[in-house]
Formats: structure tokens, sequence, C-alpha cells
């Protein structure tokens, strides 16, 4: 997995945090800079951590499925990238049921909330031999850049269905599970 590879997927695991950062940028009133950086570092750090839990994780079960861990990598991606696509067509409006005060408890649940992907994306990195720590600071860090966009973006855009971000996010998850593949398979 090369440098743009990993920016795709840490664009595509961000999308999740960006669309959380939009909705509480649209609710809270005061405070929106210092916000942003809560909501930013919750799930920047979530975002880090997870794809190195998952990737020690897989790394502890690799000698068991070693054989068909690109077909576990294709497939997660495409699961992954299907239930993007599916929850961006069947969109709530979550903004009704969001604190409008952020408090630890709720940092830590919407940075747990957002990286859950990430732990799975992380096990995929270990099969595909793409580096840990590198890996996680890029996905931790795009994360945070794209909250504390997400956030401010409300203000300029408030009427952008936030499906037409989470469906191409969908999309590149099933490509680069493709990408895997056919590196794997053909390639």
């Amino acid at each position: 997995m090369n440098f743009l590879d990993v920016f795709l997927l840490a664009l595509a695991l961000s999308v999740d945090a960006f669309v959380v950062a939009f909705s509480y940028g649209l609710i809270i009133k005061k405070g929106k800079g210092k916000s942003a950086l809560k909501i930013a570092a919750a799930t920047g750090t979530g975002q880090f951590v997870m794809p190195v839990l998952g990737w020690y994780g897989a790394r502890s079960i690799y000698d068991q499925i070693a054989a068909v861990d690109h077909w576990i990598a294709f497939f997660v991606f495409l699961m992954l990238g299907l239930k993007v696509i599916s929850d961006a067509l069947h969109e709530c409006d979550c903004t009704a049921k969001l604190s409008h005060t952020l408090t630890l408890k709720i940092l830590l649940m919407i940075g747990g909330a957002t990286s859950i992907d990430a732990f799975v994306s992380g096990s995929m990195l270990f099969f595909i031999k793409a580096p840990v720590w590198s890996s996680a600071a890029m996905i931790g860090l795009t994360t945070f850049v794209m909250s504390v966009i997400g956030f401010n973006f409300c203000r300029l855009f408030k009427k952008i269905p936030t499906r037409w971000l989470e469906i191409p996010s969908g999309l590149i998850l099933i490509a680069l599970g493709c990408k895997i593949l056919y590196e794997h398979t053909i390639g």
C-alpha cells in the first residue's frame, strides 16, 4: 500500500468524523473554535489508536489466515464501503439528537464511534504489510484536519446533504478492497 492508498483510506475513514463535526458545528453556538479542536482531537486520537490496535490484533492471528488474507481484506473493505453507502442512502437528521455540550464522556463516545471502522482497517493494513505507525499517524492527522474543516464547513454549506460525502468514501473503500484483491491474485 503506497502513500496515496493510505491517504485515500484516511480520507474515507475520516468522513464519519467530518459528518459528526459538521453536525456539531450546526448546533454549537458558543466557543466554536475550542469545540472544533475538541472534536478534532477526539476523532483524530480515535482514528490513530484504533488502526494500531487492529494491526496488532491481526498480527496475533496472521499465521492462521495468511493464505486468504487478501480475500479477507477485500471482503472487509467491500462490506465497510457498502455499509457507508447504505448509511448515506438512509440518512437521518441526527442533529436533533446531539448534545449541545461537549463533555469528556461525549467526546470519548464520538472518538470511539467514529473510529470503529479504523480498527478493522488497521487489521487490513497488517495483511497488506503497510507500516502501522505512519499509516495510523496519517489516518489520525487526516481525521483531525477533516473534523476541523467539517465543524467550520457547516457555516458555508448547511444545505449540502452529507451523503454526497459518504457515498464517494464508500466507493473509495470498495476500490481499495478491489485493488488489494487484484494485486494479490492477478498483479
